[in-house]
């Protein structure tokens, strides 16, 4: 629904009398669980603005957010009062979508902890009684299972505790989970049996192991990594062509790097024949004429005197 809806008049009455904090108390008071309103000190109740919620979870202008301190004193307990007219399927999980702003809004200004947030829904619509589950666990197809995966801890993936040896058994993951748990060793070398020993198994594709490599290049912090390519292709000949294409195209980015740096310190030094030498021996080496000009900043029209 647009951002621009207009609040019905079941919104604004709603809104008009909720912002009022004595009206508020008495809200919290009267339906409010017994067990969450003993945490509560009504004495702090504030009103927070709404604005914290996207367009997309904000269709209604009725919603009313509050903040209060709990009766332990460390903490704070948000609660949230949605107003509705009309029944919908999926309400418990929009409630849980704004709690979760809510709670994202809080560690945005500083805290540490997450604040209990107690979503609550106000409805007054013409069908009765209100048609559908309020525990937003009941929205999965098998609500049992969902509460089973949202009661505990989530699944875990550390690889930095995994034995090298438990990731070898790891199949098409093997080669991917071994280079990450070790992207930061200065010497990959020394996991290069391991890995040829996984790339022989053919678990995985020659597109997978070139962007392995690539990424090796680019993440790793290897100090010599035209070495570490003709060992890997030494050690898996099988992907020896893609290994070896790779080391070639990082010889010639050196070449050029070095021939970049060559050319800037001589115009540095206002040292114009130190370009025109870098020109020359770009020439004898066959470089594109265009690719010449543009790294040396020689012209067009002197490059034919510098050739032989």
């Amino acid at each position: 629904m647009s951002k621009n809806r207009t609040p019905t008049p079941h919104d604004l009455v709603f809104k008009t009398f909720l912002s009022r904090m004595e009206t508020a108390r008495d809200f919290i008071t009267l339906h409010l669980p017994p067990a969450l309103l003993r945490l509560c000190n009504l004495e702090t109740l504030r009103l927070e603005s709404g604005s914290f919620i996207e367009d997309d979870l904000h269709p209604y202008f009725s919603d009313m957010l509050y903040s209060l301190k709990t009766a332990c004193g460390d903490g704070y307990i948000h609660v949230l009062i949605e107003h509705q007219s009309s029944p919908d399927k999926h309400m418990a999980f929009r409630l849980m979508r704004y709690a979760i702003a809510a709670m994202q809004r809080h560690l945005e200004a500083g805290n540490k902890t997450l604040p209990l947030v107690i979503p609550i829904l106000f409805y007054q619509g013409r069908k009765s009684p209100y048609p559908y589950s309020m525990n937003w666990l009941d929205n999965f197809t098998d609500p049992t299972l969902a509460k089973h995966l949202y009661s505990q801890d989530f699944p875990l993936v550390d690889i930095t505790v995994i034995p090298d040896e438990e990731i070898m058994r790891h199949r098409s993951m093997a080669a991917l989970t071994l280079i990450q748990k070790h992207i930061r060793q200065r010497d990959l070398t020394r996991f290069l049996n391991k890995l040829a020993g996984l790339l022989t198994r053919n678990h995985i594709s020659g597109q997978q192991v070139i962007a392995l490599v690539n990424y090796m290049l680019q993440a790793g912090e290897a100090q010599d990594a035209r070495t570490l390519l003709y060992e890997m292709a030494q050690h898996a000949p099988q992907y020896g062509d893609e290994l070896m294409t790779l080391a070639e195209q990082l010889k010639q980015e050196g070449r050029l790097e070095g021939i970049q740096q060559g050319m800037q310190k001589g115009l540095k030094t206002g040292e114009h024949e130190a370009s025109r030498k870098i020109a020359r021996a770009m020439l004898e080496k066959g470089f594109p004429t265009a690719d010449i000009i543009e790294l040396t900043g020689v012209s067009a029209e002197e490059l034919p005197s510098l050739q032989h």
